[in-house]
């Protein structure tokens, strides 16, 4: 069974064995460990230390709830 993917994946190839093959865009791996690594310096920065404690941090704060949700 042969599917196709768009985004951070290409095709899938599942065989009868039920080991999937798929093929991972690179620029897609990119771009989202350029946002990790921007994240985490800001995290590490005072300013979000000092939105936390104002409870006014809302980068972080939305990519949290959105994953729970």
């Amino acid at each position: 069974m042969t599917e196709g993917g768009s985004g951070f994946f290409g095709p899938v190839d599942q065989r009868k064995d039920n080991n999937i093959k798929a093929v991972i865009n690179d620029d897609e791996v990119k771009k989202l460990l350029k946002r990790y690594k921007k994240i985490k310096k800001y995290m590490k920065s005072p300013l979000y230390e000092v939105k936390v404690m104002d409870d006014n941090e809302d980068v972080v704060s939305k990519l949290v709830d959105e994953d729970d949700g």
